[in-house]
């Protein structure tokens, strides 16, 4: 590897060379934070030296070798064709020229003999043009503005993230260089800052740009995975091809749509679609947690990637995989937090925090795949069931399940929708056996359902309700009297759903299950006892009886009002669901052991039906 240090002062670095802000680079991000740890590191050093010289006779420009040196950091470049890239740094040579422009506008309030020296340092004439060293390219406006002294609040920084945040630093910096309201002070920090501020060019050949580029990072804000594997990838295309076919631009366009949807969500597709093509198991996959931009160049996994030392292989995957698995995450990102009529199992495995769904996607669809939205309904469904089924059966085992995950994304890896319902059926009967210790043949087992209930998970409860309550809205041709979300998430004591034993604990209950407190409280906790009801209904149906009860249940929710004799009155669509599905829905004057049994295996098949 070749690289060539160079110590420079500022005067050095901005003296005749444009610097062209390489792909690599993000936007200018600095902040107010260390752009004043900059000015603070400067200022201090400053005031220390100035203090040992204020009251010299000696000239500034002879003066100023006897002052102390400070070193910036580095900037690495790379020259392509005549042309010095800024592989990383930019976010301090931005700054420093921010700090430059403000100085300008102190030389002419000062009337200071230091004015062309400074503007010499900021622009220059580079062929047959004068621009800025630093060539913020897209942002040239707001720059000239600042440079002209156009009030900063004036500015338009449409252009982008980069012209606010030089807008906004400038603000920041003109608050620190004010104080340089003496002449002499201030030609003596000009002197200073441009001949004693020092900082070492490195200088690296086009091949090491993307090595140099991982381990070095900017000060004060650490780059991101999916940035850094944008200059290990795009590092090996050649710079013509980068323009003409637009390489850049096709990165930043998915980054952009992938992290529209959250901040640097584009490392969580990199995490899923690694996991569900590369990894079988759950071990191997952690190992993208943190570093898949690293992981994912191991030997083992380019065999399969091919994007080592392989610039052809990058811009295949670039034009193709990249475009195809970001389409694809963003649609189901989109299905994820908005119900959709034609994708609702995604929506659905949101509620329940099943973000498995798009490893599984991510492994099963292949390139361009005809079958796309058959695979993605698929998957989500089936997810859905294996988690309800395994939870309503008392099979659920967190670990196992998380495990299991990578076993069914690697057998559903690149197959047909047959082979991944097959997949599916199998993972779920095998499991059930493994949880049960015992062979499991049928998908939804009565025996394994009776006792199901207080027990789940109280998030999974007020879900089982909330698709029950689906149910029977669908098929009765009614609306949702509740939103999932509030259903489901909002525990809030006023609008949050809670969920409510219909059987409340008291003598007159208790002696319904012959005074047995153990049978009494196993009973009333099954699923075929228990309710949802909003916050103030839950507290003001609470300890009554069961009569008193009914009452309270009346303008809920659909299935609560199930109970009751006139939910039943004129009600064609709601006759024609109990009869095309043979359903025992019945009204009930009491509730004992009897009727609980009826309202649990009610639940029972209206579960065999949904799943």
């Amino acid at each position: 590897m070749d690289i060539s240090p160079d110590k420079q002062n500022i005067d050095s670095v901005f003296s005749n060379t444009t610097y062209f802000i390489d792909f690599y680079q993000r936007q200018y991000k600095w902040n107010e934070e260390p752009v004043k740890r900059l000015l603070e590191d400067v200022f201090y050093r400053f005031n220390e030296e100035y203090k040992k010289f204020k009251d010299s006779d000696i000239r500034i420009d002879q003066l100023i070798d006897k002052f102390s040196w400070y070193y910036l950091n580095t900037y690495v470049t790379n020259l392509v064709e005549g042309k010095l890239f800024v592989v990383d740094g930019q976010q301090r040579l931005t700054t420093l020229t921010l700090i430059l422009i403000k100085l300008k506008h102190l030389s002419e309030l000062h009337k200071s003999d230091l004015i062309d020296w400074i503007k010499s340092k900021i622009m220059g004439t580079s062929g047959f043009k004068k621009e800025f060293w630093m060539n913020h390219t897209l942002h040239i406006t707001a720059m000239q503005d600042l440079f002209d002294g156009k009030d900063p609040n004036e500015i338009d920084t449409s252009s982008g993230v980069t012209a606010k945040n030089m807008v906004k630093n400038y603000i920041e910096i003109s608050k620190w260089l004010n104080v340089l309201d003496d002449k002499k002070e201030f030609e003596t920090f000009v002197f200073y800052f441009l001949r004693r501020l020092v900082l070492i060019n490195l200088d690296v050949k086009q091949t090491d740009v993307p090595m140099v580029f991982e381990v070095i990072n900017d000060r004060g804000i650490k780059l991101k995975p999916y940035e850094i594997l944008k200059g290990k990838l795009l590092g090996q295309i050649d710079k013509d091809e980068l323009v003409s076919l637009d390489f850049n631009e096709i990165w930043d366009n998915q980054v952009k749509l992938i992290n529209s949807f959250k901040e640097d969500e584009i490392d969580e597709f990199f995490i899923y679609f690694l996991k569900g093509k590369l990894s079988e198991t759950r071990g191997l996959a952690q190992k993208f947690d943190k570093d898949y931009h690293r992981v994912m160049f191991e030997d083992e996994y380019n065999q399969t990637l091919m994007l080592k030392h392989n610039p052809k292989g990058v811009k295949t995957f670039l034009l193709n995989d990249f475009v195809y698995y970001t389409n694809i995450y963003a649609k189901v990102y989109n299905y994820y937090r908005e119900f959709n009529d034609n994708q609702p199992y995604v929506f659905y495995n949101n509620l329940t925090d099943m973000n498995s769904q798009f490893l599984l996607i991510m492994s099963a669809c292949v390139l361009n795949d005809p079958d796309e939205e058959q695979k993605i309904f698929s998957i989500s469904k089936n997810l859905d069931k294996l988690f309800c089924l395994l939870q309503l059966q008392r099979g659920y085992n967190s670990n196992s399940f998380a495990t299991g995950i990578y076993k069914l994304s690697s057998d559903i890896r690149n197959q047909s929708l047959e082979k991944i319902q097959e997949v599916f059926d199998n993972f779920l009967l095998q499991e059930l056996s493994n949880q049960r210790q015992l062979p499991v043949e049928n998908k939804l087992n009565y025996n394994l359902f009776r006792e199901t209930g207080i027990d789940l998970d109280k998030r999974f409860k007020r879900y089982f309700f909330a698709r029950i309550e689906k149910f029977i809205s669908s098929n009765t041709k009614m609306e949702m009297k509740q939103t999932f979300y509030n259903l489901v998430q909002n525990t809030g004591a006023v609008n949050g759903f809670h969920i409510e034993h219909i059987l409340s604990y008291n003598a007159e209950n208790l002696l319904l299950f012959d005074n047995n407190e153990e049978v009494f409280e196993r009973e009333r906790n099954r699923l075929g006892g228990l309710l949802l009801l909003k916050g103030l209904d839950n507290i003001s149906s609470n300890n009554e009886n069961f009569k008193k009860k009914l009452k309270s249940y009346s303008n809920t929710l659909y299935w609560n009002e199930t109970l009751r004799a006139d939910s039943y009155k004129s009600k064609l669509d709601f006759y024609k669901m109990i009869n095309v599905y043979k359903l025992n829905f019945k009204s009930y004057d009491q509730f004992g052991a009897e009727e609980l049994e009826e309202r649990h295996k009610l639940l029972f098949d209206i579960a065999n039906i949904i799943w």
